[in-house]
């Protein structure tokens, strides 16, 4: 088992949340524990930064979560570490040339209240993300046609809908002209028929905003593990020396000779935790 790891890079959902998107308490004791030992623990999540900052707040501990599949930087305190956003006029180009999904759209600023997510159409949206949408409802203004929203740069755009839907939407998205302005990653849940697609500024993911902070924190990316259990995940993983895939997990990425932990409904993030502790302790005792 991996030693001396020094910082631990933890997705929210389908990964530290079980399928009732709680925090078991097993999760909780690792984490803690984790932490005690001084190891640094990090949250890397394709929400936005106010949407995950309850689940990083119950864990007891200040500590930063790198939000937004990476676009934002920033700790449990409101301290600001990095920020990439999707340029504006990258955006109201995507607007236009994805307007057959304008239905299926949402872009997400970095502002607090009412504004922080733009829609176009609710029904759309309420008929794939009904929990999502009922719990970001404060922060929800629908904008139509949706580039009118479009007066600063965003965090990201998105794209929600069924499985094969979505399929098609990426496959437009990559024929676009300007495909390298931004960066496309997935998430899909196909147990829900759910795919999600997020554009972000080009070179902006959750593996780069976990390596500029292991640079920044002088962490070799050895002394990295990091779990996760989605697409969106791949580039974390990859630069990770200690990759976790959850058990949850689709099995495509179960091939790529990471780690398997346990489900998240087994607690696997605590699992894949304990065995790093123990084995950082044996490597102290020996």
């Amino acid at each position: 088992m991996p030693r001396s790891i020094r910082l631990i890079a933890i997705d929210l959902d389908g990964t530290l949340l079980d399928s009732s998107v709680q925090v078991p308490e097993a999760n909780l004791k690792a984490l803690r524990r984790a932490h005690e030992a001084g190891i640094e623990i990090v949250l890397v999540t394709g929400r936005r930064h106010r949407f995950a900052l309850p689940m990083a707040e119950s864990l007891g501990f200040d500590l930063w979560l790198m939000s937004s599949n990476g676009a934002v930087t920033r700790s449990t305190r409101g301290e600001l570490f990095h920020q990439d956003l999707l340029p504006k006029e990258t955006a109201i180009k995507l607007c236009r040339h994805m307007a057959e999904y304008r239905n299926h759209m949402v872009l997400t600023f970095d502002r607090e209240g009412m504004g922080a997510i733009v829609c176009e159409n609710r029904e759309r949206l309420y008929e794939v993300i009904q929990r999502w949408m009922e719990k970001n409802a404060p922060y929800t203004e629908y904008v139509s046609p949706i580039a009118k929203a479009l007066t600063e740069d965003p965090i990201q755009a998105m794209f929600c809908g069924p499985v094969e839907l979505m399929r098609q939407a990426q496959q437009a998205l990559l024929s676009c002209d300007f495909a390298g302005e931004f960066t496309m990653l997935r998430t899909q849940y196909d147990v829900r028929n759910l795919c999600i697609v997020d554009i972000l500024n080009a070179g902006c993911s959750k593996g780069h905003a976990l390596e500029r902070w292991a640079n920044y924190r002088g962490i070799d990316r050895s002394e990295v593990m990091a779990i996760g259990d989605n697409y969106n995940d791949i580039e974390m993983l990859t630069f990770s020396g200690h990759p976790v895939i959850m058990g949850n997990a689709s099995d495509d990425l179960k091939q790529n000779g990471w780690t398997i932990t346990l489900h998240n409904d087994q607690s696997g993030v605590a699992a894949a935790i304990e065995q790093v502790l123990d084995a950082n302790t044996a490597s102290v005792n020996a």
